[in-house]
């Protein structure tokens, strides 16, 4: 993990990498389009036209733009109503645990932080996570097995964890390359059902939905790996923000060791949801198919987390 840079600086880093993101994933899209153009246009006996080519690429990328668009704009706008939906979370009530909110008040008190809003999950399993792209919708959701089971210092640590989270505007940065994955996903599936599905049409309509499936697979494998390695460096950032805020890394180290006994929220069934926990990685492999699944692994294998945490 390189050196934990400051909690200014990280939200410097985060800003700037939420525009690269929103510069970044549509210009794959485009670049998507281009080549899809590219290779459909020529021919075994003749090249592709570049200037038809690029006529119809000027043509096409407007209304795939606004596509785009719009799709990201309603996807962002409900974000927080679909985490609420697919975890089956509630408000928390004051009076139900003044202990929960007495910590998260002296946490955002001692960083002159606004205070979240606070969820709960019904659910035995230790597990939490940060939500919401303001002032007015950022929340913290705990299991109710996380606040029964762990003490007031490993709690407090979980909570300055997703706390750090939303202050380094980590949940924005995240919301954006899920919602681009999920459309570079979404044109995987439809195209995989048209090559499977679609052979009766004409070689050359079989040959473009090949070209365009292959183009897609490619794109959503790149998008894949940001969106992951983004999220695994995020969990290290929140960790050490976390080790500041509360002075404390010990706790937050303990905290992740009996969470990682028992993480699972059964509720939950979206790994985009899921990727926003605190923890979600089995940590079993090991050797080559370790790294391997390394890459598309959403957390940090816990056990390195609890290392450095310890050593802070």
């Amino acid at each position: 993990m390189a050196g934990y840079v400051g909690i200014q600086a990280q939200i410097s880093r985060n800003n700037r990498m939420s525009v690269f993101y929103l510069i970044a994933f549509p210009a794959l899209v485009l670049a998507c389009v281009y080549a899809f153009l590219y290779f459909v246009s020529g021919d075994e006996y003749q090249g592709p036209d570049i200037e038809q080519v690029n006529y119809s690429f000027l043509v096409v990328s407007p209304w795939v733009t606004g596509i785009v668009l719009i799709w990201f704009l309603i996807a962002f706008s409900f974000h927080s109503k679909i985490i609420d939906s697919a975890t089956g979370s509630r408000t928390l009530e004051r009076r139900e645990n003044m202990r929960v909110y007495n910590l998260v008040e002296n946490l955002c008190m001692s960083e002159g932080m606004t205070m979240p809003k606070v969820h709960i999950i019904e659910d035995p399993a230790l597990n939490a996570f940060a939500s919401g792209l303001s002032e007015k919708s950022y929340t913290v959701t705990l299991t109710r097995g996380i606040i029964d089971k762990l003490n007031d210092q490993e709690l407090e640590g979980v909570i300055a964890h997703e706390l750090m989270h939303i202050r380094n505007r980590d949940v924005r940065l995240l919301v954006i390359t899920i919602i681009f994955v999920g459309i570079f996903s979404f044109v995987v599936q439809i195209l995989f059902r048209n090559v499977l599905y679609g052979s009766r049409g004409s070689k050359k309509d079989n040959k473009g939905a090949i070209i365009a499936l292959v183009i897609a697979a490619v794109a959503y494998f790149l998008a894949l790996l940001f969106r992951f390695g983004l999220s695994r460096k995020r969990e290290y950032m929140a960790d050490a923000g976390a080790a500041e805020m509360t002075r404390n890394p010990q706790a937050l180290a303990s905290a992740l060791r009996k969470v990682s006994g028992n993480y699972e929220v059964s509720a939950v069934k979206s790994d985009d949801v899921k990727e926003m926990f605190i923890h979600n990685h089995p940590d079993k492999s090991s050797g080559f198919m370790g790294g391997l699944e390394g890459l598309f692994a959403t957390h940090p294998p816990i056990e390195k987390r609890i290392q450095v945490l310890e050593q802070f």
